[in-house]
């Protein structure tokens, strides 16, 4: 399902060793746990993924791209169905124990043998075009700002409202299909400050000393997130001098950014100058990260992330799949940011946190 190239360990991720890096954040089983036996968190997760087969199921019913849909839809839904329930009665079978980067490859490893490869293209082709009519509102908006400090949360606060438009999480993929998404709205109506985890103001005053040379940023959804959310602040960071390398997946996953996608979206905000909205573009790059899930597993990246990414000294892993499920606890060698909106009870239970509460881990490293 990845990439035919070798996938190789993240450069600037501390090595296994020295971090006892595992991508799995929560953990679902301990040592002393029964091996032929699920876990009470285990059952928890599997449940979360049998819950979201129905938003799956119709969206594979009306995919135009793969013959006879309707009826392979319905056999994803068994299969994967059959897959999960199997292991509640036996963790160890399909490849277990399941955690969310074995849970995910299985729902995508089931679509894809059925022949379904971007089940939420046209979603995503939609929700792109709208946040490309906002874009420059909500930039415009951004600059007016003249307090650095206040500027910089506005634009944070815009990277948790983007994150909202996720279709992985069942509750907001029946909201979004009842009712779409407003992201202005969405940027006032998060929740309060403090958040479950909140480093925003150490991250300021980090900021306000201008110190990043290179971020690389892993990006999550398309649509608002993407452009209303990471490239507004990927802007300001480009404006202070900065280079920055947005990691996308290779593969589509859930309405997940892929590279080509991303590709064409910074091709149609780019202006006559090839700026965007008048900031020199030259020192953004787009990556290809070798990924094919909404989670993911820092030991396996692309070559070409690591050719651009070894001398960041910023990373950026956006989404509760790749910096909050996966990853929360990953160490770095350089500033790391992890940033994402809770989407999941059962996240917010292990954070101690609020459902839609929002996450800003920031860790500096001290030279």
């Amino acid at each position: 399902m990845e990439s035919d190239s070798e996938m190789v360990p993240f450069p600037l991720l501390m090595t296994p060793i020295e971090s006892n890096y595992r991508a799995c954040t929560i953990p679902y089983r301990f040592r002393s746990d029964n091996p032929h036996k699920a876990t009470p968190t285990e059952i928890a997760w599997i449940d979360l993924f049998l819950n979201s087969i129905p938003s799956f199921k119709k969206r594979a019913e009306s995919d135009p791209t793969v013959p006879d849909a309707p009826s392979k839809a319905e056999n994803f839904a068994q299969r994967y169905m059959e897959i999960l329930e199997d292991m509640k009665n036996d963790p160890e079978s399909h490849g277990g124990p399941p955690d969310c980067v074995l849970l995910c490859r299985l729902r995508e490893q089931v679509l894809r043998e059925l022949g379904f490869r971007d089940i939420f293209k046209k979603v995503k082709d939609d929700e792109n075009e709208k946040a490309i009519s906002l874009f420059g509102h909500v930039v415009r908006l951004n600059d007016a700002i003249d307090d650095e400090g206040k500027r910089v949360e506005n634009l944070v606060r815009g990277i948790f409202a983007g994150n909202i438009f996720d279709l992985g999480s069942a509750q907001l993929a029946e909201v979004f299909s009842r009712d779409g998404m407003s992201f202005l709205a969405s940027c006032q109506n998060l929740v309060p400050r403090p958040w479950v985890i909140d480093d925003l103001d150490t991250f300021k005053i980090k900021w306000s000393k201008n110190p990043w040379k290179k971020a690389v940023i892993f990006v999550d959804n398309s649509g608002a997130d993407i452009i209303l959310g990471i490239l507004p602040f990927a802007r300001e960071l480009l404006q202070r001098g900065t280079q920055v390398v947005l990691a996308a997946n290779e593969l589509p996953s859930i309405n997940d950014v892929t590279y080509p996608e991303l590709v064409e979206i910074i091709s149609k905000l780019k202006d006559e100058h090839g700026n965007l909205l008048g900031v020199d573009m030259s020192n953004l790059f787009i990556a290809n990260s070798g990924n094919d899930m909404p989670v993911i597993d820092l030991t396996r990246v692309s070559q070409e992330l690591v050719y651009l990414s070894g001398d960041a000294d910023l990373v950026i892993l956006e989404g509760m799949g790749r910096g909050i499920e996966t990853n929360f606890y990953a160490q770095f060698k350089c500033d790391s940011l992890k940033i994402g909106m809770v989407k999941h009870p059962e996240v917010a239970q292990f954070l101690g946190g609020r459902l839609y509460d929002c996450v800003f881990k920031y860790n500096e490293v001290i030279s």
